[in-house]
């Protein structure tokens, strides 16, 4: 956790209150149970270029409020987001419950840690 701020870290943590949120180990085995979860990266457009989860789908974490609704209308649909080690995407997630999605998980651990148990692309 190093190298964030306190004041970043302390917004991070009142998010994560709220969403509920999954190590990274258990990401495989929580998709393959819920058949139709949509795993988002939510890093920068540099970063998903470099690499990612294969066949996560991409919204960026400054476009994700703004696009999330035409991509994904249907509120219930499970989402799982990741960043590069779960601090954007708790962000994420709980902006995305304050929208009315109701099945939103946010992966501890993110990026670093899904890509040494998940195929990259």
């Amino acid at each position: 956790m190093s190298g964030h701020s306190t004041t970043f870290l302390t917004l991070v943590n009142d998010a994560r209150s709220r969403v509920r949120e999954i190590h990274a180990r258990e990401v495989p085995a929580e998709l393959a149970r819920v058949g139709n979860a949509k795993l988002i990266d939510v890093r920068e457009d540099n970063e998903f270029a470099a690499g990612h989860i294969k066949g996560a789908e991409h919204l960026g974490k400054g476009v994700i409020e703004r696009d999330i609704e035409a991509r994904h209308p249907d509120k219930s649909t499970p989402l799982y987001l990741y960043c590069g080690g779960g601090f954007r995407s708790a962000l994420a997630a709980d902006n995305l419950q304050k929208m009315g999605y109701a099945h939103v998980v946010n992966i501890d651990g993110g990026w670093r840690e899904l890509k040494e148990i998940m195929p990259v692309e």
